[in-house]
């Protein structure tokens, strides 16, 4: 994905992307757990302090690892193709403990029990990331909607909302990264007599930070901020805030 310089007003907020105090540091968003090496040159970055770029760690080694322990259904080290994560389990006996122990199989399909603090707090986190390099959009209060499930799992209506990139009428602040990445595509429509209009869409497309790895969207829209996201193609997350 192309680093876009943030050309938006710089009276908008340029705390922390997590707690908004001073951003002493800079973090990735995603983390890099979430990737594989080589990592792509240009990760989005945002401002973070020492606290929040240290303190969700833990919480992201967890999903991450919970991620590829259910897309393969094994926590040994042995049998996982991401080395990093294998790296994890082997360091972290603990860790590979909790994963076994959540692990169950019934008639040879295999599943693991969460703990959602843990998820929730990593999804929020990746989502106020975004919000903030895409958006220049910050807010510490909770969101009026956030969830995360196997995209697999998914109705195949529930599939299509989900991956649907909306065309809104208004876009948020100008010379933020999401206004630059608007793209135009034809749509044609057909009427009831059968005549034929071609029409321009406005649209912002998800994004991949690394094909089969991670992906997500940013929008702002009907007093909406909407980050939505995908883990190793396994899990969809999507959290929503009102804008205030």
């Amino acid at each position: 994905m192309d680093q876009l310089r943030d050309l938006a007003d710089s009276r908008l907020f340029r705390g922390c992307a997590y707690c908004g105090a001073h951003p002493s540091t800079r973090d990735h968003v995603p983390s890099k757990v979430f990737l594989d090496e080589p990592f792509p040159t240009e990760l989005p970055v945002v401002g973070a302090c020492k606290v929040c770029n240290s303190g969700f760690s833990r919480d992201e080694e967890y999903v991450a690892c919970l991620v590829e322990c259910a897309l393969l259904g094994t926590v040994n080290p042995a049998l996982h193709r991401r080395e990093k994560i294998a790296g994890i389990l082997r360091r972290s006996p603990a860790l590979r403990a909790k994963m076994a122990s959540a692990r169950s199989e019934v008639e040879g399909q295999v599943s693991f029990s969460i703990e959602p603090e843990r998820v929730r707090n990593v999804v929020l986190k990746l989502a106020r990331g975004h919000a903030m390099f895409e958006l220049s959009w910050f807010s510490d209060q909770d969101p009026v909607a956030a969830w995360w499930h196997p995209i697999a799992l998914l109705s195949p209506e529930q599939r299509e909302e989900f991956e649907n990139v909306p065309a809104p009428q208004l876009w948020g602040e100008i010379g933020t990264r999401a206004s630059q990445r608007v793209g135009v595509i034809q749509a044609k429509l057909v009427g009831p007599t059968g005549e034929e209009r071609v029409i321009d869409l406005l649209i912002n497309d998800w994004l991949d930070v690394q094909q089969g790895r991670y992906r997500y969207l940013a929008t702002d829209q009907d007093g909406l901020i909407r980050v939505r996201m995908v883990l190793g193609e396994y899990l969809a997350c999507e959290v929503v805030w009102e804008q205030s």
